[in-house]
């Protein structure tokens, strides 16, 4: 059986030779992560470009081009042990300009026409052919994943256990990121409402706003290069009756996109649906308000379902879908397996709503209350 490197190597030879590329030159944190099974050549967290370049040539032949800072690094701390990737070092003077890398790209290519995953002179952008390459998931990858949304899924409960009315939301998502950080995980999307700003903002970054009765948790959790999306709402009292309605009738939102999320159907497809379930439900007009997620991996979403989309479902793809009515959501991670949609960030003992679709039973999470535990 070929390796997981292996696998994704083969993609993206078949991407060179369909693009009629001499080779492909990556350089973003996620690529990077994807290529690497798992590594990092991110410094600067605030960038999407990383510390050197992957390349691989339309032969099959892996480098890591980088400068003399990084190279010895990423070549012993980033990459798989088993792996095979040349180096390619360039000084941190010559890398300066962007024709050095270009230039070691060609030689070791032995042609003029490279790809890119960044926008870089005298290359051919090609993020979206290598973002077909990730889509469908390798049974390494689908383990990997599946621990990531269990780890999260915890984290969350135990973030659950910190909760006190009184907290500001930047305590709260303090708490989120220190919970999360105990497994390794870091959290790339923070966002936290606390009561009035629940159903003022779809995304509510923390501020000092300090949550009495309800609150909202949200974080895209990143390990690996995977990113794991889940949301949760709690009540301090009594879950409210608008409040176990509205979240009733976005688990029905929620179960619609989980049943039609098959092999093949598109995301326009996918948009349609979750608008006729929103119909049903009585909230027709909440489909405008936010988008309702799509398709998950090693960025918060590779595509998101919206009219136009031409995106398709592939096998064993992960998926994060977000919807929405005004005062409360529904989110997990799901990864598309042999045995259908299967949900990977549960929380341990966190309530969840049914919803029965064609004779099957969907679980959506539901509403906990700190002094009951009752659901929504």
């Amino acid at each position: 059986m070929n390796s997981e490197l292996e696998i994704k190597t083969e993609r993206i030879v078949k991407m060179l030779h369909a693009e009629d590329l001499d080779a492909v030159l990556l350089n973003t944190q996620h690529n990077f992560a994807w290529l690497t099974c798992g590594g990092s050549n991110g410094i600067d967290l605030t960038r999407e470009n990383g510390a050197g370049f992957l390349m691989i040539t339309k032969e099959g032949g892996r480098y890591v081009v980088a400068n003399n800072i990084e190279i010895g690094r990423l070549m012993a701390e980033e990459l798989p042990e088993y792996a095979e990737f040349e180096p390619v070092e360039v000084t941190w003077q010559a890398e300066k300009d962007p024709r050095t890398i270009l230039n070691a790209a060609k030689s070791v290519a032995g042609g003029d026409k490279i790809g890119c995953d960044i926008g870089f002179p005298e290359t051919r952008w090609v993020e979206p052919s290598i973002a077909s390459c990730r889509h469908e998931l390798t049974p390494e990858e689908i383990d990997r994943f599946r621990q990531l949304g269990r780890d999260a899924g915890e984290a969350l409960s135990h973030v659950i256990l910190h909760l006190t009315p009184g907290q500001s939301e930047n305590e709260v998502s303090r708490i989120i990121r220190d919970e999360l950080a105990r497994y390794q995980i870091f959290s790339v999307v923070t966002l936290v409402a606390g009561d009035d700003r629940i159903p003022k903002y779809r995304h509510p970054v923390p501020t000092n706003n300090i949550w009495k009765n309800t609150i909202l948790l949200v974080t895209c959790a990143r390990r690996s290069g995977l990113i794991a999306s889940l949301s949760r709402v709690i009540c301090a009292g009594d879950i409210p009756s608008d409040l176990q309605r509205t979240t009733v009738a976005c688990a029905a939102v929620n179960a619609a996109l989980y049943d039609a999320t098959k092999i093949g159907a598109t995301g326009s497809d996918l948009y349609s649906i979750a608008a006729a379930a929103y119909a049903d439900q009585g909230f027709a007009d909440e489909i405008s308000k936010h988008h309702q997620g799509g398709a998950a991996g090693y960025r918060t979403r590779d595509w998101v379902a919206h009219p136009g989309s031409g995106d398709v479902v592939k096998p064993n793809q992960a998926f994060a879908w977000n919807p929405s009515i005004t005062g409360t959501k529904t989110e997990e991670t799901t990864i598309l397996t042999d045995n259908g949609l299967e949900v990977i960030t549960s929380s341990p003992g966190f309530p969840t709503i049914s919803t029965l679709i064609n004779g099957r039973e969907y679980f959506s999470p539901g509403i906990l209350s700190l002094s009951k535990g009752a659901t929504a």
